[in-house]
């Protein structure tokens, strides 16, 4: 194996443990902040951090390493349709987390950072419906997600 390949390969298979592992513990620590309410506005910015210290930086990071992959193995990128619906899949989820994912939880953060006026009776609805896009928005990447990984190993032939 060439080493270049090797180096990319790993940099690669370990970007995308540490990238979006944690994704898939995002819905706990969201249930967890729903069922405390006095700790949703914690939860929330620990979900938060973590996608802006981890998650965005080792998405973007992909991106990066997959194409070193392909310079590197000089595959045929017009010939490789799985790789190509790979592609597409990672730039629509990555286009979705930037521009509604990431800007929806700021507002949850920002709609939480201050106690409920006295006397309400539960979250605004304009709360709920936000957190209902961010639930919406996780279980989209998580399918796109494991759709990219079905991809990247099976390598189906259409």
């Amino acid at each position: 194996m060439n080493i270049w390949l090797a180096v990319f390969l790993f940099l690669h298979v370990m970007g995308a443990i540490i990238a979006f592992g944690p994704v898939f513990s995002f819905p706990i620590i969201g249930a967890m902040g729903g069922k405390e309410p006095q700790h949703a506005n914690f939860a929330t910015r620990v979900t938060k951090a973590i996608a802006a210290q981890r998650v965005f930086p080792l998405a973007v990071f992909q991106g990066i390493t997959g194409v070193a992959l392909i310079l590197v193995t000089g595959i045929d990128l017009l010939a490789t349709r799985w790789l190509l619906v790979g592609i597409v899949l990672y730039l629509i989820i990555l286009g979705y987390n930037v521009f509604i994912g990431t800007p929806t939880v700021q507002k949850v953060v920002e709609m939480t950072s201050t106690p409920p006026p006295p006397g309400a009776s539960g979250p605004p609805p304009e709360l709920l419906a936000l957190i209902r896009r961010i639930q919406l928005g996780g279980m989209f990447s998580a399918i796109m997600i494991a759709l990219i990984v079905f991809l990247m190993v099976v390598k189906p032939q259409f």
